[in-house]
């Protein structure tokens, strides 16, 4: 890598944990010059920073091809694999089991008034 480390960067282990999955530049056209490990890395960076894909830091890939390749692992289910995959994994190291076996739910049951008004 021959930008500055955020602190979103992957570790070696991290992206090595879920590099099989990161899927492959298609074949044919023209060949891929973007590292997927920097993509990943820069989505991260938009992602936990809150910031606009055009307010991509400058040593990232440009934002139109980061954006590109989030929306295309948006739409092809890449990002669904991937949490699931990472909270199978969590919950394996945890000794408990891959999929929960409950839910909590928190909902507002009971309407306001929308005007104050006297207790009854």
């Amino acid at each position: 890598m021959s930008r500055q480390r955020y602190p979103t960067d992957l570790t070696a282990a991290q992206w090595k944990q879920i590099e099989a999955q990161v899927p492959k530049p298609k074949a044919g056209g023209r060949p891929a010059s973007v590292d997927q490990r920097e993509i990943v890395n820069a989505i991260f960076y938009v992602v936990r920073n809150g910031c606009t894909w055009r307010a991509l830091p400058h040593d990232f890939p440009r934002w139109q091809t980061v954006y590109h390749y989030f929306r295309l692992w948006r739409d092809d289910g890449t990002w669904q694999q991937l949490h699931d995959t990472l909270r199978d994994a969590a919950r394996h190291r945890a000794g408990r089991a891959s999929s929960p076996s409950a839910a909590i739910l928190d909902a507002q049951s009971v309407k306001t008034a929308e005007k104050g008004g006297p207790w009854l």
